[in-house]
């Protein structure tokens, strides 16, 4: 999921390059953290700073979320690599924030009371999505204590949403934690014109026309599609124009001005980085299967090392594309001005091949602009340019097509091959039919080479990672040419994953019903160990079953037997499709 920002990216510098004594005397821990993102009931107390494995969960492979605590409340936050502010529903948008389908569902879920809120005077507007599509999320900028897996850091700005029309509610969430870089955030950029008094430049558009844009484009969809299909960044709205009243102050800054104002402003992980609390700037992320056949890698944020049973070397690292100011970048800071900042987790890719067969690159974007993916864990699919991905669908036969045999859709990215789990490639159509699948791979915008839009043609959601375990590492915030900020990946796919999915059809053709689904709600829980599997990655605990066969599931409550409505979300993909489709011709 991306969120574009009105105003220009920026940069942070790092306290532990010009600190050093300050990450040594307030370092909170030598050994990373690892904190649950679903499963098994626990408070916060009990899970104790260590770098073993802790847990995760997630709503019907859609989308994943971890408890933070703001305020002393525990609150479920969907985790989105593709965006880089904290934002929560407050409680003044209980009635507002939850349309009558989510009513009983919402009820669960704890919002935010702004008791301790310390607002910061100024409100912002967040637009999620592409050029057809949006949803938004506005409400008040302010401050209070936050914590994420024992980590604390008090006055952590953020949003308290009071209006929305997204569907964090519907997944089992009550907001966003943005785990992108500092130079994407909407809310330090907003913090810093508010302290300096800099008027922002918008090109030329408020925030009630973008406003209007979103809602416009999302009156295309129906409610669940509208809210699920929108997950990702815009692409045509990166940067201010050139020479901004906000670009030329920065122009002026230094790396140490900047670091102040990380230390104060920045989003909470790029926070705790710059503070020196973690043993390494970075988190690593693995996604569980929910779907078709439950269990896979251990869902799990695992923040200042990687998973203690993982090593670095077992994985591929590639640095994260850089964007200079000439390609709507931020502009150097005075004392750096040879460097070259990170916007997004976004890195190259060598090519992409399907069934064996190495596709052609789109003819819809600038030959100039090479190849790259963003890593979303807030996309729960895979979207690529229309041309290309009409290349997919022309080879399966169309947008439905049999769920076997499987078929291969595979990233080659530092000269190693990335496949996606044929298990996680595709949907079931209907409920209690296994025969018929759709791919969860959709058109989306290409990418524009003049400036003011992202370079990125794939965006590579939860089905991509869901194979893999993939590591994110700030490098140096303040000089990112000596500590360039990279990606590592670790595929953790079964060489006999699509005899796997063969087999699961197999039976529930026996049985005469539908591949299985599962959503698990996002307590602070530690599951019980399963062992390891390729490379070291923790696997996901197998769910206990029922004598239905619906599997049960651990929740706050205890045991609960829980059954997902396969039809509404299958219907979902249809309408993916149909609006690719529609992309392509249109």
């Amino acid at each position: 999921m991306g969120c574009f920002r009105v105003g220009r990216v920026l940069v942070f510098a790092s306290l532990t390059a010009l600190c050093p004594s300050f990450a040594k005397e307030n370092r909170l821990s030598l050994g990373g953290i690892h904190i649950p993102i679903v499963r098994t009931p626990a408070t916060l107390a009990q899970r104790a700073v260590t770098a073993g494995s802790i847990g995760l969960g997630d709503f019907d492979d859609v989308s994943y979320a971890v408890q933070v605590v703001i305020g002393g409340t525990h609150i479920p936050v969907v985790l989105d690599t593709g965006s880089s502010d904290l934002w929560v529903l407050s409680t003044s948008c209980e009635q507002t924030c939850s349309s009558s389908s989510n009513k009983n569902n919402s009820q669960k879920i704890q919002f935010y009371p702004p008791t301790s809120f310390r607002s910061a005077g100024i409100g912002t507007t967040l637009i999620y999505g592409d050029s057809t599509t949006g949803t938004y999320a506005k409400g008040p900028i302010g401050s209070d204590s936050v914590s994420l897996a024992g980590l604390a850091l008090q006055g952590q700005y953020f949003a308290a949403i009071n209006s929305t029309n997204t569907s964090v509610v519907q997944t089992g969430a009550a907001g966003i934690l943005g785990l992108g870089f500092p130079y994407n955030s909407l809310f330090w950029t907003e913090l810093l014109q508010s302290q300096n008094q800099i008027s922002g430049n918008t090109n030329g558009k408020g925030r009630r026309d973008l406003l209007t844009e979103a809602d416009e484009g999302h009156a295309r969809f129906s409610d669940r599609l509208q809210n699920l299909a929108v997950r990702w960044f815009r692409k045509t709205d990166l940067a201010n124009a050139v020479g901004s009243p906000l670009e030329k102050s920065m122009a002026q800054m230094t790396t140490a001005t900047l670091q102040s104002s990380i230390i104060t402003y920045g989003p909470l992980i790029p926070r705790l980085v710059a503070q020196g609390m973690l043993d390494s700037p970075m988190f690593s992320i693995t996604l569980q299967r929910d779907t078709i056949q439950i269990g896979g890698n251990e869902g799990m944020l695992s923040i200042g090392q990687l998973p203690s049973t993982v090593q670095s070397e077992s994985l591929t690292w590639v640095n994260v594309r850089g964007y200079p100011a000439s390609q709507g970048g931020l502009s150097a800071p005075a004392d750096a001005p040879g460097e070259v900042y990170p916007v997004a987790w976004e890195i190259p890719v060598d090519d992409v091949w399907f069934d064996g067969v190495k596709l052609a690159r789109s003819k819809m974007s600038s030959p100039s602009i090479s190849l790259s993916a963003l890593l979303d864990t807030g996309n729960s699919l895979i979207r690529g340019p229309p041309d290309v991905v009409t290349q997919i669908y022309s080879r399966l036969g169309g947008p439905k097509f049999a769920c076997s045999p499987p078929h291969s859709l595979v990233f080659q990215i530092a000269g190693k091959m990335f496949p996606v789990d044929p298990r996680d490639f595709v949907s079931q159509v209907r409920a209690s039919d296994p025969d018929m699948c759709v791919a969860n791979v959709v058109a989306t915008d290409v990418p524009v080479s003049d400036g003011t839009g992202y370079l990125y043609s794939w965006n590579l959601g939860d089905p991509f990672l869901k194979g893999v375990l993939a590591a994110f590492h700030y490098g140096s915030l303040t000089h990112p040419s000596q500590n360039p900020p990279r990606v590592g990946l670790l595929s953790t796919i079964d060489p006999n994953a699509g005899k796997q999915l063969c087999d699961d059809k197999h039976v529930a053709e026996e049985n005469h019903k539908g591949y299985p689904m599962i959503a698990e709600p996002a307590p602070a829980s530690l599951p019980p160990p399963r062992g390891t599997g390729i490379g070291g990655v923790p696997l996901a605990p197998q769910p206990s079953t029922t004598e239905s066969g619906i599997p049960e599931l651990l929740t706050n409550g205890g045991l609960e037997e829980v059954r997902i409505g396969v039809g509404v979300w299958t219907s979902v993909l249809t309408a993916f499709v149909t609006w690719a489709t529609w992309r392509v011709a249109g």
